[in-house]
């Protein structure tokens, strides 16, 4: 390690030390706090055992002190005069060394747990500031680089040769600009990763509209050859091009929500939410607007809410929902799910610092009978403009799955899936807000 990076190094050590010795000195208060409140307690525990045992009753009016009367400590005791002037005394030397003795011991087991923990608390807070020792780092080597005209030069002429669609790094062949250089070349990389996902896009949404136009072209063209005419010619004609107009519109429309999504430009309002109504009325729409199928709600015994849009989340279940209706058969079932399911959270601690372990997340679930699909296309269904090669024949843009997933990533949530060919689908959303 450079002598530079010894003294940064030394300096957030001597941050993680002053958090540290935070921690532990409000340990330390907490434990002595803690076995004072024990001293205490016991001592008036004990005081009022001896009096209940000795005048079957607590009387607060009754004088109460302790003494040596001169015979040294060994000989102290706990006096007690009734209100008659009768008193009772007992042995507090004995009770005091047992006290002492229980309160000792949780002492020691304090000491012992802030020992164990010492090093792992020092070891914590060293790992959570790294990060920051790293940029501090980075930040002074590059505020020392001593960049006279040539370098500024150097890098000039680096930039100016940048292309969109360039994947050779660029190299400045000068050591002290090593950094910049990593730092650049990690951004053109970003850049060039942006403007393929941008190009894919262009291109798959012009394929997808190419087709519409040339549809509806075709049949305008048969209008103004024959349809003028032939009656059964412009009734086919007029019902392509409302029908590809319509699919047009509607691809238009998930094309204009992904992009107002990716600038940022679509707002949330987030309240609390009840998914059990919100299921409940994507449950009762699909009864009343498709009756070719089988729809069941499993609705739980409980309430479970979320912090959420309502209207995203009906919109990202009507996706799923309309997904499971056109590949699935007539007749067969689509069930709905609203429930909790417990998920493992390795090493989590809790606002009050306990041990969580495994919490309980909200989901929404839709299962299907229908024809499923293969392990290669669950990996790939969120894409954009992505269809399988069996659901080709089926209607659809290919964008549906897309928005849904922008909408639950929205929300902290995520998508458990499990399809099987020919057997069927069913897609969770885990919301990972916590009950």
């Amino acid at each position: 390690m450079s002598k530079k990076k010894t003294v940064e190094s030394k300096e957030m050590s001597s941050i993680a030390s002053k958090l540290h010795g935070q921690i532990i000195r409000k340990k330390l208060g907490l434990f002595l706090a803690t076995d004072i409140f024990l001293f205490v307690a016991l001592s008036f525990i004990w005081a009022f055992t001896e009096e209940w045992n000795h005048f079957g009753k607590i009387n607060f009016s009754y004088n109460r002190y302790l003494t040596t009367r001169g015979d040294g400590f060994q000989n102290l005791k706990y006096v007690i005069v009734d209100s008659d002037g009768s008193q009772f005394e007992a042995n507090a030397f004995k009770a005091f060394i047992l006290i002492i003795s229980i309160v000792s011991v949780s002492v020691f087991f304090h000491f012992l747990n802030i020992a164990l923990a010492y090093y792992g608390e020092y070891k914590k807070i060293k790992k959570t500031l790294r990060p920051i020792n790293e940029m501090a780092l980075k930040a002074e080597e590059i505020s020392k680089l001593s960049f006279d005209a040539s370098k500024y030069h150097t890098i000039e002429n680096a930039i100016e040769h940048i292309s969109p669609d360039q994947t050779k790094k660029m190299k400045l062949d000068d050591k002290e600009l090593e950094g910049v250089e990593a730092a650049m070349n990690n951004m053109l990389e970003r850049m060039h990763e942006t403007y393929l996902q941008q190009a894919r896009f262009v291109n798959d949404a012009s394929h997808e509209l190419r087709t519409p136009i040339a549809v509806i072209q075709g049949y305008a063209n048969m209008l103004d050859r024959w349809g003028k005419e032939d009656e059964e010619i412009l009734d086919e004609s007029i019902a392509a091009i409302k029908n590809e107009s319509d699919h047009m519109n509607h691809l238009v429309e998930q094309l204009l929500f992904l992009a107002r999504g990716d600038a940022g430009r679509t707002e949330m309002k987030k309240e609390d939410v009840s998914l059990n109504e919100v299921m409940r009325e994507i449950y009762e729409e699909s009864l009343m607007i498709d009756e070719k199928h089988i729809y069941k709600y499993n609705e739980p015994n409980v309430d479970i809410h979320i912090t959420a849009d309502a209207s995203m989340i009906k919109q990202a279940m009507r996706i799923l929902v309309d997904n499971a209706a056109k590949y699935t058969k007539e007749g067969d079932e689509i069930v709905f799910s609203v429930g909790t399911m417990e998920k493992n959270e390795e090493g989590a601690l809790s606002g009050d610092g306990t041990y969580i372990g495994k919490v309980r997340c909200p989901y929404i679930q839709v299962q299907d009978s229908g024809i499923g699909m293969a392990e290669v296309d669950v990996k790939h269904m969120f894409e954009r403009f992505y269809r399988a090669d069996d659901t080709r024949k089926v209607q659809g843009t290919g964008l549906g799955l897309s928005i849904a997933k922008w909408i639950v990533d929205k929300h902290d949530g995520h998508f458990e899936i499990v399809s099987r060919k020919e057997i069927g689908t069913r897609i969770r959303i885990v919301f990972d807000e916590k009950e």
